[in-house]
Order: structure tokens, then C-alpha cells, then sequence
């Protein structure tokens, strides 16, 4: 879980009484896009924001409230605000969450806060900032620091940013409380994502990252209605909205990549959009298991069969598709027969990268209830052995890229580049993916600038990342 601590989002001669907020946001990028518009509206009327929870006026706490370890580091940083500040506002997904006899979780923990909201709530956070710190002018969009135009504040570094297509989600995944947290899918307006695409490419991101709780579900709850776009009329449906993503994409020689991608049968049609190079042959899909058995303990949609037959035949459509999966070991009532399937789907599916869980009961979940609940130390065991294949699956992956030439998006580059520096190829998402070692450029006149592309040769591996020499 990552951990996000901002600073100042107007230059610092900026003086005089403008309100000061602490914010601090934890979890997924899903929780980070709320984070960034919450952002946007503060500074859009003007309020500044704080290095420190002691220079603040306030205090805000985009919390995580997933998995039991997500819960705990979210009321020890609401702890640590209340402490430093003692004006703390909450939201996010542990807002969310009731604690004993039914009340409010963070409330019975922290009663002293000032308000709590749950996530997607943007104008509920704004409405308590303004009751105990009142808004210092009206809004201007246009007059945002670091802003993306209509796209607002990111968060991340410059040449990349996470595009949110849709809230909350249709499953009922035994495992799972986001829905209880986040409600049933609402897809954003087609127009809308596509217009915020656009701003995002001319403000000089390279790299889209795009993001929902179940991205091949978009459009499902309106029926797939059409929108518009530059003056087109554009279906609210993953197709449409993957090709005019990369149509716009094209002329900045931007990337597109696609997180949280279910393997139903309609991303059999996004696939060849890979092939011809129109968006990233990436795909972020949330196995969770292989066996159809624990799947339908899990209530997961699709079966393991299935699965392997629809990643094998994109394969063969693209033999250049990344896949990268999370999964859960140690469910309940899982057999060792049933592990060794998925340790076997694992390799016949060909998993360039994966990450792995050990069951955890989630506070709400249905799973908790399931029989056969498997001792922590089986589950921890089974953990560790799916790694070990994952990572030789991976290796073998990555040293099958020795001496072939690939784009990198450069990420670091200190002095321009002359003692090398670090980037992703499109195998690599950040933060969750490897990376790519570049090292220094043979020819003197050869740089490297955060932000742009270059070429490099794969000269080795080292563990999970890939070395490369520019050329």
C-alpha cells in the first residue's frame, strides 16, 4: 500500500491568510484520483497546503480500509494527524467501515475528528473543510498551479497519470468489501474521460495509466449508451473507449496501459488494438485463483478453463502481450490438489508478473464464513511457494528479452544521464512492475531526460528488472 504526503501546491512566496491543509493519502490509485480531485477543488479556491500536519490548519486522511494491515496503518495516521494537528477530517474507504455494534468505525477509534466521509466523496470533504475552514476566494479553474487544464492536480510525476473510468463495482467477490465501500458500477460520461485524456496528453503525460475497480465492465450500468467526442458520437463500452483513447494517444506518441481488465470475452476485441501498436499489449487482469472450484467459492466471474483458453488465444493474437495478475492463496477450503492446479495454470499461462496474498479475513466478508478456513502458517506456506514459481516464470520471461532493442520511458536521470539512469519499458507499470537499469550512454552526446523515450539494448537482467545500455 502506498503512502502519499503532499506538498505545496502554490509557489512558496505565495503569503498572506490563505487557509493552509495538511493531506496525506493512503492506498490504491483508485484512492489517489479522489486525492487528486480533492486537491484540485482546494486549490481552485484557493486554500494552500501544508509540508507538515503542525503548519496546517487543518489535517485530511484519504484512508484505505482493503485488507486488516491497510486498516491499521489508516488509524495510526489519523492518530499521528489528531496529534500533530488536532483538526483532522477523514475519507476514503475506512470512512467507510463499521466498526463494533454497527457505529462508525473510525469514529468509535478516533471520536475527536472532525468529519468522516467514505471515498468518491469530493464535495462531502469540501463541505467540512468549508464549515471549520472557511473558502478564501471563489473558484477559477484556469488559475490552478500545476494543474492539467480540465484534468485538475496529479499527483504523480509529470509524465504519467492514473485516468479513472469508472466507481465502484458490480461483483460480489466473497473475499471483497469494496462495494460496501464503494457502491455498484457508475461509469463516468464517455466524453468526459476522453476530454480529460486529451488535456492530460497536451499537458505532456506520456504514459496513461488507465483505472476502475472492473475497467472491462465500463459502460454496463448505462446500457453503453453513446456519448460524443470531438464532435463523434462514441459508445460508453471498452472498445470504443480503448481505440479513441489511443487515437488521441497517437499524434504525442504517448502510452496507453490498462489496469484491472476481467477476462470477459469482449477484451478479446482489445487485444488486436495491441497487436497494431494502438494501445500497450498490457493487460493488469485480476485472476485471483485458476481453480473453478475456488473461484466459485469466490464468486469470481469466468472458470480457471476458461481463463487459460482466452489468455493462450491473446497470446496467439499478440505474442508481444504482458499480463500481470494478482493472486489469493490459502481461500478457504482450498485443497492442495486445487493449489497445485493454479501453481500449474501459472506456468501454462505464461504470468510475466504476478503478486500473491495470503488469505486474510476481511472484516464484512463473506469468506470469513466459508468452511474449511486454512491455518495462517498453511497459508503463508502456499504464499511462498506460488512466489517461487511466479518469479522463475518471470526470470524466463525477462531473459528472453536479451539483446532485443526496446522503448523505455525514462523515470530518473541524474546530470542528464551520464551515469545511467531508470525507466520502464511498456512490460512495466510503475510501482507494482520492474524496472529498467539503463546504463550510462557509450556515445558522449547521448542524454537521457525524465519524461521522454529512449531507445535501449537489454544487455542483462537482475532479478525482476531488465539493464539496457541507450542507443
Amino acid at each position: 500500500m502506498s503512502e502519499v504526503v503532499f506538498p505545496a501546491i502554490v509557489p512558496a512566496a505565495a503569503t498572506g491568510a490563505a487557509p493552509r491543509i495538511g493531506f496525506v493519502s493512503l492506498g490504491c490509485p483508485k484512492a489517489l484520483t479522489d486525492s487528486e480531485l480533492i486537491l484540485t477543488q482546494l486549490s481552485a479556491e484557493g486554500y494552500q497546503t501544508s509540508k507538515t500536519f503542525e503548519g496546517a490548519d487543518l489535517v485530511i486522511v484519504n484512508t484505505c480500509g482493503f485488507i486488516d494491515d491497510a486498516v491499521r496503518e489508516s488509524l495510526d495516521t489519523i492518530g499521528e494527524a489528531l496529534a500533530g494537528n488536532g483538526k483532522v477530517i477523514v475519507t476514503g474507504c475506512l470512512g467507510a467501515k463499521t466498526g463494533d455494534g454497527g457505529g462508525n468505525l473510525v469514529r468509535q477509534m478516533h471520536p475527536s475528528v472532525l468529519a468522516v466521509t467514505g471515498p468518491q466523496a469530493t464535495q462531502e470533504v469540501m463541505d467540512a473543510v468549508h464549515a471549520h475552514l472557511p473558502k478564501p476566494h471563489d473558484p477559477f479553474m484556469d488559475l490552478i498551479p500545476n494543474a492539467f487544464g480540465v484534468a485538475g492536480i496529479k499527483l504523480t510525476p509529470r509524465h504519467y497519470a492514473y485516468l479513472k473510468i469508472s466507481e465502484g463495482c458490480n461483483h460480489r467477490c466473497t473475499f471483497c468489501i469494496i462495494p460496501s465501500m464503494r457502491g455498484d458500477l457508475v461509469s463516468r460520461p464517455v466524453g468526459d474521460v476522453l476530454k480529460e485524456a486529451k488535456a492530460l496528453f497536451e499537458g505532456g503525460v506520456k504514459e496513461l495509466l488507465v483505472i476502475s475497480q472492473d475497467t472491462s465492465a465500463y459502460g454496463v450500468d448505462v446500457k453503453y449508451r453513446t456519448g460524443f467526442w470531438d464532435g463523434k458520437p462514441v459508445k460508453t463500452r471498452m472498445l470504443e473507449l480503448v481505440q479513441t483513447l489511443g487515437e488521441i494517444a497517437e499524434p504525442y506518441g504517448a502510452w496507453v496501459r490498462l489496469h484491472y481488465v476481467y477476462p470477459y470475452p469482449s477484451v478479446d476485441d482489445i487485444v488486436p488494438l495491441m497487436a497494431s501498436g494502438l494501445v500497450l499489449p498490457y493487460l493488469d487482469v485480476p485472476l485471483q485463483h485458476s481453480h473453478p472450484d475456488v473461484l466459485r467459492r469466490m464468486k469470481r466471474p469466468a472458470s480457471g478453463e476458461r481463463n487459460l483458453e482466452r489468455i493462450l488465444r491473446w497470446r496467439e493474437m499478440c505474442p508481444e502481450l504482458v499480463i500481470r495478475s494478482t493472486f489469493i492463496a490459502g481461500f478457504p477450503g482450498e485443497t492442495e490438489a486445487e493449489f497445485a492446479h493454479l501453481l500449474d495454470f501459472m506456468r501454462e499461462a505464461g504470468i510475466d508478473r504476478a503478486g500473491c496474498f495470503a488469505y486474510s479475513p476481511v472484516a464484512g466478508a463473506a469468506a470469513n464464513d466459508l468452511p474449511g478456513m486454512l491455518p495462517p502458517e498453511l497459508r503463508e506456506e502456499r504464499r511462498a511457494r506460488f512466489m517461487a514459481v511466479a518469479e522463475a516464470v518471470s526470470i524466463e520471461k525477462l531473459h528472453g528479452r536479451m539483446g532485443a532493442t526496446m522503448q523505455v520511458l525514462v523515470d530518473s536521470a541524474p546530470a542528464m544521464g551520464r551515469k545511467g539512469g531508470v525507466g520502464r519499458s511498456y512490460a512495466d507499470a510503475p510501482e507494482i512492475d520492474g524496472i529498467v537499469r539503463l546504463l550510462p550512454p557509450e556515445k558522449i552526446s547521448k542524454t537521457l531526460k525524465v519524461g521522454e523515450f529512449t531507445r535501449a539494448r537489454i544487455v542483462g537482467t537482475q532479478g525482476h528488472d531488465l539493464v539496457a545500455a541507450p542507443v
